[in-house]
């Protein structure tokens, strides 16, 4: 699998380095669907949620099947098809081994998103924009976690949708504090740390825990 571009050396003092030579990461529609259900496992959220948070309309979420979720992923994402027009994440692998999960996609393909609140607090945004792409989920896979993956795939997704065609790629973090304590699941979306590192920049904070990131291209 050819790797993508970003370097990958230093995430942070918490995690043990990662170098060029171990991670690579791919567009999902160049990996394979059992590689990405190998990263999303089988007990916990991902494996039942299967990326549709913000796809699926609350009022539709419970008549969804778990199946059914994880066939609208397999199409969305294009796994195994090198040659799928379009897909929408990317998968890393550390030392060949699948480690990671990123949903990037632009922002018209999460309806349930665009009714949201909080992204749009204080915000004078054209939501039906198809040319902002937005960063919506993270997933590590469990023996891989505090390694600098999410680091490393928040950076992939700079160039992979400025490469096709996105003029703004964006973000809505969590804001971590040290000692403050936040569990695993709400950090599916990623730390306002982890899109620095990447480059984004602040640009609205609509609550206390929440930030919005962004790189305008």
């Amino acid at each position: 699998m050819k790797p993508m571009s970003p370097g990958f050396a230093m995430i942070s003092a918490m995690t043990q380095q990662i170098t060029d030579d171990q991670i690579s990461i791919v567009p999902a529609n160049e990996a394979s669907w059992d590689d990405l259900q190998t990263i999303f496992g089988t007990t916990d959220y991902p494996s039942k949620c299967q990326c549709q948070r913000f796809k699926i309309r609350d009022s539709h979420w419970a008549s969804v099947s778990d199946d059914e979720r994880a066939e609208r992923l397999r199409e969305q994402t294009g796994c195994g098809d090198a040659g799928a027009p379009s897909t929408s994440g990317l998968v890393a692998y550390l030392e060949g081994e699948p480690a990671g999960w990123c949903a990037v996609e632009p922002r018209t393909s999460y309806p349930r998103l665009l009714r949201a609140r909080v992204p749009w607090t204080g915000r004078d945004e054209d939501k039906t924009d198809d040319g902002v792409w937005v960063v919506s989920c993270f997933v590590t896979r469990k023996s891989f976690r505090r390694r600098g993956i999410t680091y490393a795939l928040a950076r992939a997704t700079v160039d992979f949708a400025r490469e096709r065609g996105a003029r703004a790629l964006e973000a809505y973090p969590m804001i971590t504090q040290p000692g403050v304590e936040i569990t695993w699941g709400e950090l599916h979306v990623g730390s306002r740390d982890v899109f620095a590192d990447a480059g984004f920049a602040e640009v609205n904070k609509p609550t206390l825990r929440r930030v919005v990131m962004r790189i305008d291209f």
